[in-house]
């Protein structure tokens, strides 16, 4: 099963990858990280895909995603 992984404390909260995600998994948190910015994080883990797209528009690198058990 594919996973997402988001640094969250990195994360300037820029609200694009949210807009990319085929299966709309992806939110803004209400709560704030130590930048003060409200970080980006998935909703819904199992429904995802792996399609990579949040990880290309990620203008700081804070995405990881991982297609395989231990593999990126």
């Amino acid at each position: 099963m594919p996973k997402v992984v988001f640094d969250s404390e990195r994360c300037k909260g820029c609200n694009l990858c949210p807009p990319v995600c085929p299966v709309k998994i992806i939110k803004m948190s209400d709560g704030i990280n130590k930048k003060g910015y409200h970080p980006a994080y998935v909703d819904e883990m199992d429904k995802c895909i792996g399609c990579g797209f949040c990880y290309e528009i990620c203008p700081d690198t804070v995405i990881e995603v991982y297609k395989e058990e231990g593999g990126k």
